[in-house]
């Protein structure tokens, strides 16, 4: 419940926008989500991705975002 009694609508939750780091220097002008790194950082070991990883990798890309530049 919200402080003026109404309840949450639990759809408005799974469609807010993903969370983002400012990481100076570790990432480029562009954005790269989390599920991006790990699936990088996989495949530089040499582990070959499934279907479940894939989508895995797109939950966390939309979870939380990292950022090299400062938003205006």
């Amino acid at each position: 419940m919200k402080k003026d009694g109404t309840k949450r609508d639990p759809k408005a939750k799974s469609e807010t926008t993903p969370h983002r780091f400012r990481v100076p220097g570790f990432v480029t002008d562009q954005d790269i989500g989390l599920g991006e790194v790990i699936r990088r950082a996989t495949y530089a070991m040499r582990i070959k991705p499934c279907s479940a990883c894939e989508r895995r990798a797109a939950a966390l890309s939309h979870w939380m975002v990292f950022t090299g530049r400062r938003r205006s």
